[in-house]
């Protein structure tokens, strides 16, 4: 039997302490790590997963927050397949970075598939983004579906990227 390996490149994005280091971490190594590293330019880790026609390697950039987009981010955007936007669920103006993000994207990278990652969602009682706030912001990017994770306790991590990884075979 003919096994087929696809690559695939995607970033992480969003503002500084949304969790992309501990999503990537949750995904990859399935651990959670509650001290706060901020990332410095990027941090790239791989996650093989078995897909229908055999696996993708996923090439997972982690790139370093940001309050807005650097000139950086544009070449890390380069040949980048996907993307996974972050918010943090308890800090309402890292929706406003989300929607940033999301644009900025698409303008440099017309064709790219997104994911949208709403992260922190074990912190109910501080949570400050409702999902009626994340509908309106998402159905004005032309999206409606987003996944409410945890890197702490694992919720919707793998659902995110798979989800990333089967609209990426799909385009």
């Amino acid at each position: 039997m003919n096994m087929t390996t696809i690559q695939k490149k995607i970033c992480l994005l969003g503002d500084f302490g949304v969790g992309k280091t501990s999503l990537v971490q949750r995904f990859v190594e399935g651990r959670f790590d509650d001290k706060y590293l901020s990332t410095v330019g990027v941090k790239i880790s791989r996650k093989t997963l078995k897909r229908t026609y055999g696996e993708m390697n996923m090439l997972v950039w982690d790139v370093s927050g940001s309050n807005g987009f650097e000139s950086s981010g544009t070449t890390y955007m380069q040949g980048a397949a996907g993307a996974l936007i972050v918010c943090d669920l308890t800090r309402r103006e890292t929706l406003i970075a989300f929607e940033n993000y999301a644009r900025q994207v698409r303008t440099i990278n017309p064709g790219i598939q997104l994911a949208f990652v709403c992260n922190k969602a074990d912190l109910t009682h501080t949570r400050d983004i409702s999902d009626i706030d994340l509908l309106t912001v998402l159905s004005g990017l032309g999206e409606k579906n987003f996944f409410l994770t945890s890197a702490k306790t694992g919720e919707q991590v793998e659902d995110a990227f798979s989800h990333l990884a089967d609209i990426l075979e799909g385009g």
